[in-house]
């Protein structure tokens, strides 16, 4: 019998599906939208070219289409949605490339096309650390007030060489000072990681999850690493191939970084999903599903779960 206090089914971590249910007592949906923002790190801000695993989607492949209005976005997919749970609740999720890099005024209306939806409770926007001015942070908490909003900031790694290997031009102290930020403000932060990255190592995977564990932060996505065809990363692997991560070792790591993480702080994802005609490696993430079940059944066969490897690094 699982014990996991939070947890109504066999899984043995905290999963989003779980806490919206508690939360809202109701089914609840992310619908992702591409509202063509551009990024910092792309038009020359702090960067050129983008992080070299980002798509020209901008990490957001399932998200709409950004030629389509953002309410013809949005009720496409609730409309899909609404077939297979009528009474289901929505959440709007600005995905692609970084979604407070516009004008406040800018950003008010689109969240508020989306806010006025029929049974839409809450936005999740994602972001960089580097992108949210303090006028910005200022519109983010009076939305909080009004709706029940997250902020998701990428981080990838907290190892720098990493960092500057995969051209991502903020430091961890801006990512850090942005979440406290945040958090004196009330607003939900949800960090975006990817193991895998070039040349990083288990311990490396792990100390980033025990970094993140000591920060007031709500929620995590783990993501494996994609490399897609058209990325600056497909152009390195080719040249200088590198160690991709088996599936087994993937579960591995994913395993002992859930077992370091407190219990209260919610899985939004636990692996990735790249489109399967932009993939390269590692072809195993084409079974998300499978990936999933074989992450719950390892879980099981080693009589583990979320926190519990917790006391033991205090």
């Amino acid at each position: 019998m699982n014990s996991f206090q939070y947890s109504n089914t066999n899984k043995r971590y905290h999963t989003l599906d779980y806490y919206y249910k508690q939360k809202f007592n109701s089914k609840v949906f992310k619908v992702s939208l591409n509202a063509n923002f551009s990024c910092p790190n792309i038009d020359g801000t702090v960067g050129y070219g983008g992080c070299i695993y980002c798509s020209k989607s901008g990490s957001g492949e399932f998200g709409g289409n950004k030629e389509e209005a953002l309410e013809k976005q949005f009720i496409q997919v609730r409309d899909m949605m609404l077939k297979k749970w009528p009474k289901a609740k929505y959440i709007g999720y600005f995905q692609a490339h970084t979604n407070t890099y516009a004008p406040v005024a800018e950003l008010q209306k689109m969240h508020n096309l989306i806010l006025r939806q029929k049974d839409v409770i809450g936005l999740n926007i994602a972001t960089r650390p580097d992108a949210i001015s303090e006028e910005c942070l200022n519109y983010l908490e009076n939305l909080n007030k009004k709706t029940f909003l997250t902020i998701e900031l990428g981080l990838q790694t907290i190892n720098e060489k990493t960092s500057k290997l995969i051209n991502r031009c903020h430091t961890l102290k801006c990512f850090e000072e942005m979440v406290k930020k945040l958090r004196q403000r009330n607003i939900n932060v949800v960090v975006h990681i990817i193991n895998g990255l070039p040349f990083e190592t288990k311990k490396d995977m792990l100390e980033t999850i025990k970094y993140l564990n000591k920060l007031d932060i709500q929620g995590i996505k783990i993501h494996m690493l994609s490399i897609l065809k058209g990325t600056a990363l497909e152009k390195m692997f080719k040249e200088k191939p590198f160690k991709i991560l088996t599936k087994e070792e993937y579960i591995d790591i994913v395993i002992s970084q859930l077992e370091l993480l407190r219990p209260e702080i919610v899985i939004h994802r636990i692996t990735g999903d790249p489109k399967v005609d932009d993939l390269i490696e590692p072809d195993w993430l084409i079974k998300k599903v499978s990936l999933i079940n074989d992450i719950d059944k390892e879980m099981v066969k080693r009589n583990t779960y979320q926190g519990q490897k917790l006391k033991k690094y205090k």
